[in-house]
């Protein structure tokens, strides 16, 4: 049987994932007890999911109407679990090209501050970019994402900045949702792309800040137009 943990997980997932589908559409009206008898768990569980959604700006509590269900608008686009539901949805392609040209815009400026530190923070990224590139040459497309995850997340904190920093959570749930339903061609975790990883590496450990923007910006675009053209 299921832990109470595990129903909610479950109940917000399903939820979550309809609300991103649109199969629950923005004014939709969620009543606990319907909820509850759907998936025949408590209203506690429910009222615990919908909270989970509601602080993700998906739903809105109101005075005796119900639990509505708010337009894409108003969600938290950047968190984790709305990440992970549109990485599941129609919205896929879109989601990769806002977020790649969200990262166009950070990215290679903590590639500079990570640079202007140096130590073991700039040794991180190259290491974890050659964990890439050994990992494309042995085609393990597991390990290549996992190394590919620790890269983006060394770069970001390696900066220094706090909000960078956060933001590392932003791009492993984004990255991880390239996994999905066999999405994995894109790139095709290739020794090219491992390739550019290595270069925004060497710059940052060879503390030249400007190579390291631009290397880490030629990273993201490419990134980013190979989207847009496997989406067309």
């Amino acid at each position: 049987m299921p832990t109470p943990r595990g129903l909610h997980a479950h109940v917000l997932d399903t939820l979550g994932q309809r609300i991103v589908d649109g199969t629950v559409a923005p004014g939709t009206v969620l009543r606990p007890e319907d909820v509850a008898a759907e998936f025949g768990v408590s209203r506690s569980v429910v009222r615990e999911a919908l909270r989970v959604l509601q602080s993700l700006s998906m739903v809105r509590p109101r005075q005796r109407i119900g639990t509505q269900v708010l337009p894409s608008s108003d969600w938290e686009l950047l968190a984790p679990s709305v990440i992970r539901w549109r990485g599941a949805s129609d919205a896929y392609f879109t989601q990769q090209r806002e977020l790649l040209e969200l990262r166009l815009g950070i990215e290679p400026v903590a590639a500079a501050l990570t640079a202007d530190r140096g130590g073991p923070a700039a040794d991180a990224v190259l290491l974890a970019a050659r964990e890439m590139v050994d990992a494309a040459g042995r085609g393990d497309g597991r390990a290549y994402l996992e190394a590919d995850v620790r890269f983006h997340r060394a770069l970001l904190t390696g900066s220094g900045n706090t909000v960078f920093a956060h933001f590392a959570h932003t791009v492993e749930a984004l990255l991880r949702t390239r996994t999905s339903e066999s999405r994995d061609t894109i790139t095709g975790w290739t020794a090219e792309a491992a390739a550019r990883h290595e270069a925004v590496g060497r710059a940052v450990v060879d503390r030249e800040a400007g190579l390291a923007s631009d290397a880490a910006a030629a990273l993201v675009r490419t990134t980013r137009d190979e989207f847009v053209a496997e989406a067309r």
